[in-house]
């Protein structure tokens, strides 16, 4: 495994450790990340609003948690996150139910993107710092196997055709992502991520 991933490792969060550290810093006024700022922990304060409701709200189909019970290997979910992101916060409790259902063979855990900048900087997105994204490791082999994120296609389209067509990300693009979520109800990110371990079960990937 590599060093810089082993490291964050080390330094991980489960995800009841990631809620309640995001909960800890807004009691205090503030968000996770190297900047602060009142907008920022306005997007972490809405977003917490959005993970308690979706921890009630979505359901793990299936189909998925069958594939995911009888995956070959285990493996690690290591998710590079922050408090303020939207996207996380509409992904991070899908991926939590998913591992609660793989009957141990996924083990999510959670890093902070400001606190693992050489993470960070070998996963990125189109040359940015995009996330979530999700690192998934072969505990046996204790290697890397690939990567996802840090949107479902669906979402990734609707983003690159705002930019194509209207420019910089504003709040019209911003209600419209989570009304995008809102209505595939967590079904796109089940599927993507299935498929992708579906892949590496039978080594297509």
């Amino acid at each position: 495994m590599k060093s810089v991933v082993a490291k964050a490792l080390f330094n991980s969060h489960s995800y009841v450790e990631y809620r309640k550290l995001v909960t800890d810093l807004l009691s205090e006024g503030k968000s996770t990340g190297n900047q602060q700022s009142e907008s920022l922990t306005n997007y972490s304060k809405l977003n917490e609003a959005r993970m308690n409701r979706l921890e009630k709200t979505i359901k793990i189909s299936e189909d998925v948690i069958s594939k995911l019970q009888h995956l070959d290997n285990h493996y690690i979910w290591l998710v590079i996150s922050e408090g303020w992101c939207g996207d996380a916060a509409q992904i991070l409790p899908i991926l939590d139910k998913m591992a609660h259902a793989s009957n141990k063979k996924i083990d999510l855990r959670i890093v902070l993107r400001d606190e693992n900048d050489e993470l960070m900087n070998q996963y990125l997105t189109n040359g940015g710092r995009a996330i979530p994204k999700v690192i998934v490791i072969c505990k046996e082999a204790g290697i890397v196997r690939t990567d996802w994120g840090p949107r479902p296609k669906g979402a990734a389209e609707l983003m690159a055709n705002h930019k194509r067509d209207v420019g910089p990300i504003d709040e019209k693009i911003k209600t419209d992502l989570q009304l995008w979520y809102l209505a595939d109800k967590g079904i796109s990110v089940q599927e993507e991520l299935v498929e992708i371990m579906e892949k590496i079960k039978y080594n297509r990937l």
